[in-house]
């Protein structure tokens, strides 16, 4: 009786595998279908080709309506972002030709005011009128730079270059504020070579120059080394200026944030914040170290070329 049981129940068992496999091919089929439409469907996505192509109740169908009202949605968000953008841009350079008639004419006429034989008090009135002019002027081109480098009107376009170009230019920017205070520039010579954008670049390291020299005393020294590593080429920027608190270390390189400790100084906050927007967009980037009292050493990274 034992036997019979167990005859019947391998009989059970071989007739289960042999219906269960037909049925596991054809599962594995089916889902090799859908995954190869699915594929498909996200080609044609991809090259902004799709349709959809069934109209029954199968899950494929229910992926192609999803999948429609996706794209749709993107298709839609993108052109609002495009929009944005386009107004964006037609601010900023309507702000910036206003602006720059009404400045340029306001230093016109300081320059003017300025050769003719004035009272005292009205040439410090006039000295004064000339000064904030060119803060305005200055403050209004870095806000224009920073707004095109965000909304990504402007493009960081590296290309493989000389470091040592690079620094000469740079240093050649900032040597007038240097040699007003006797500051002496000290660049160590290299060869190296490293990918970064010939204009935008050049602003962003005079920009940490500007700021060495804006806080380094009178006969001071400021000294720059370069350091080549197998993916980035670095360049330490020392300077002998006041020194910067570690907590407020992550805070300079926002925008228009000012220590208490440079209210003395002229300077409106966007120099460094500028400098790190145009390195991180160009695939760099910078840091700082630095102790109170004791100096500060920048460090801007470049991504490194080959000889």
């Amino acid at each position: 009786m034992m036997s019979q049981w167990l005859i019947m129940f391998g009989i059970a068992v071989v007739t289960g595998i042999a219906f269960a496999i037909p049925v596991i091919l054809l599962y594995r089929r089916r889902m090799r279908q859908l995954l190869s439409s699915m594929d498909d469907m996200l080609n044609n996505a991809i090259d902004d080709d799709f349709s959809e192509g069934c109209f029954d109740e199968s899950a494929l169908s229910a992926v192609e309506t999803k999948l429609a009202r996706f794209l749709a949605f993107c298709a839609v968000s993108s052109k609002n972002l495009t929009n944005e953008k386009e107004n964006i841009e037609s601010l900023i350079s309507d702000i910036s030709h206003q602006t720059k008639t009404a400045v340029a004419n306001i230093l016109l006429y300081t320059q003017l005011l300025e050769e003719e034989r004035l009272p005292q008090d009205c040439v410090e009135y006039v000295n004064t009128l000339s000064a904030q002019a060119k803060k305005l002027d200055f403050l209004i081109q870095a806000l224009v730079k920073t707004s095109r480098l965000e909304s990504g009107i402007i493009t960081v376009q590296p290309q493989r270059d000389s470091v040592q170009k690079l620094l000469e230019r740079a240093i050649t920017q900032v040597s007038p504020r240097a040699k007003e205070k006797e500051i002496t520039i000290q660049l160590e010579s290299t060869d190296g070579i490293a990918y970064y954008d010939p204009k935008w670049t050049i602003e962003a390291v005079y920009n940490v120059l500007d700021n060495a020299v804006k806080y380094s005393p009178m006969q001071g020294s400021i000294k720059i080394k370069t350091i080549p590593y197998e993916l980035f080429f670095r360049i330490d920027i020392t300077d002998q200026g006041i020194g910067i608190t570690e907590d407020e270390q992550s805070k300079i390189f926002t925008r228009f944030y000012r220590s208490s400790a440079t209210n003395v100084q002229e300077g409106m906050g966007l120099g460094l914040f500028l400098a790190r927007e145009i390195l991180s967009t160009g695939g760099g980037y910078i840091k700082v170290a630095s102790k109170l009292g004791q100096g500060s050493t920048f460090s801007i990274f470049l991504a490194a070329g080959e000889k």
